[in-house]
């Protein structure tokens, strides 16, 4: 409740010059979140499947993985549930490659977030434990998300999951495991939506717990060999930022350990920790990772040698421009602009980045703008470079002429301008804007005009024009029923055309 004492909480927050860049308002006070290391003991629980085993998603890369183990740990039956059931893309190899195995199988189509379809599955399949990794991708960035790229989202993984724990909270299970993710404990770029739909399985865990009931969800990090992240963009840009794909085996061998552990939400990832922490603490600083002295070494190597690398780079790049031409710079710059494009794209190398191609005709997003950025901060030791400068410089070679007055600053108005002379350089020779023009719909002849009309909020729509040769009354169809009709018959039109 928005009440005076955590109105004096959020102040403190906003103003009390703390560090943490993700808290919790709670009337209890206000909480950071932190990730601490968990140290395997001697003699560690695992979990052993037994009984009839239900797995969600089931005849995915995942559930198919952890279908085969299941059956190799000793479960006795293996419900593999996804929403095509055997019409799925090998759903019949994996049954027939577990009955091989000795073990029975069901196969059964069921969206686990229809909750009357999944009642009538535990109905009649009861079950001993549960593992949710059923799940859907609609990665995109914060501004490109819809509320129904949220709902895609969320059905698969969240309301799935609050089904089966509404369902079987009268069933004595031995495990109910629920596949979280990475990017809704750490994050992940372009991945807001799939982030809340996995932190929602974290704290739904939390609250099985707490109730006395089991539950574990592990946020996993990228899988190799069939994961959801294993494509090849978005799998090469988890690698350039120290997440890789983890060994499927080595994952499994965690997941029975994680099962039976005291802990209800765990992260299992394997991480390049020099790549990794300096990213995610890149734009400021990050103290969910603060505990681990892993993070902390790499920090402060990052610190110190990085900082000293971005100068050297910096120093490097200077001297390589110094005394060159205007042109020559820019073709310096253009080069080192096309390289950094064609490694976060994933092309052959810079001479697959035309010079004068936008970068969104590039495949440039809003997700590759900023790692595109981050990378030339990084060889040019230029820094404050906007996320958005790929699209405020939108080309390759507008990028470089950019970066050149960035590093050079008055230094790169030091060629002549002006008529040479005895050696002399006559620099003073004016740019004169001798005049202007311009036509548009309202009206509008001259720069005057335009002006006119924008300070005024002037309307440039207005009815057809009767100079042009158009049937008026054939055209305008108010009931859209007619073909090669308009449903208006008002628009923005040059005035005048008729004479051309």
């Amino acid at each position: 409740v928005l009440d005076r004492r955590a109105v004096t909480r959020l102040t403190g927050v906003l103003f009390g010059g703390g560090t943490e860049d993700q808290v919790a308002l709670r009337p209890s006070g206000v909480l950071g979140r932190r990730v601490e290391r968990v140290r395997a003991g001697g003699g560690e629980a695992v979990w052993r499947p037994r009984g009839t085993v239900l797995i969600t998603g089931g005849t995915g890369a995942l559930g198919a993985r952890v279908a085969r183990w299941a059956a190799a740990e000793g479960a006795g039956h293996v419900v593999l549930t996804s929403r095509r059931g055997v019409e799925a893309p090998g759903a019949v190899g994996l049954r027939d490659e577990l009955v091989g195995l000795g073990v029975r199988v069901s196969v059964v189509a069921c969206d686990a977030a229809d909750r009357e379809a999944l009642a009538g599955v535990l109905a009649e399949y009861p079950v001993d434990a549960v593992v949710h990794t059923a799940g859907v991708l609609d990665d995109g960035v914060i501004d490109a998300l819809t509320p129904e790229r949220f709902a895609t989202v969320l059905r698969a993984k969240a309301l799935g999951a609050l089904h089966l724990d509404e369902l079987t909270r009268d069933r004595d299970l031995d495990a109910f495991v629920l596949f979280s993710s990475f990017a809704g404990s750490i994050g992940a770029a372009g991945q807001g939506n799939y982030a809340a739909a996995n932190a929602f399985l974290d704290t739904l865990a939390e609250r099985r717990r707490a109730a006395g009931l089991p539950a574990t969800s592990i946020a996993w990090g990228p899988w190799a060999d069939g994961g959801m992240a294993d494509e090849t963009r978005s799998a090469s840009r988890m690698r350039r930022g120290g997440v890789l794909p983890m060994n499927a085996e080595a994952a499994t061998a965690v997941l029975a350990r994680a099962a039976a552990s005291d802990t209800p939400a765990v992260v299992v990832a394997d991480l390049d920790w020099a790549d990794f922490a300096p990213a995610l603490t890149l734009t400021r600083p990050n103290p969910l990772i603060a505990s681990l002295p892993e993070a902390r070494a790499a920090l402060e190597a990052a610190a110190t040698g990085a900082g000293r690398t971005a100068i050297d780079d910096r120093a490097g790049l200077l001297g390589r421009l110094t005394g060159l031409t205007r042109a020559e710079q820019d073709r310096v710059l253009l080069e080192t602009v096309q390289s950094c494009a064609a490694g976060v794209l994933g092309y052959a190398g810079a001479v697959a980045v035309p010079a004068e191609r936008a970068f969104r005709d590039l495949g440039v997003d809003s997700l590759t703008a900023v790692e595109l950025r981050n990378g030339l901060s990084a060889l040019t030791g230029v820094t404050g470079l906007a996320a958005t400068v790929v699209f405020d410089h939108p080309t390759p070679m507008a990028l470089a002429r950019h970066l050149r007055e960035r590093l050079l600053g008055d230094a790169a108005e030091a060629e002549p301008v002006g008529p040479v002379s005895g050696g002399a350089v006559v620099g003073d020779d004016p740019v004169v804007i001798v005049g202007m023009a311009c036509r548009f719909p309202g009206g509008v002849r001259d720069p005057e005009g335009l002006w006119r009309l924008l300070s005024e909020g002037g309307d440039a729509v207005g009815p057809f024009p009767a100079d042009r040769g158009w049937d008026l009354t054939a055209l305008y169809d108010p009931e859209g029923e007619r073909p090669g009709t308009t449903l208006v018959d008002v628009g923005a039109f040059l005035e005048g055309v008729g004479a051309f």
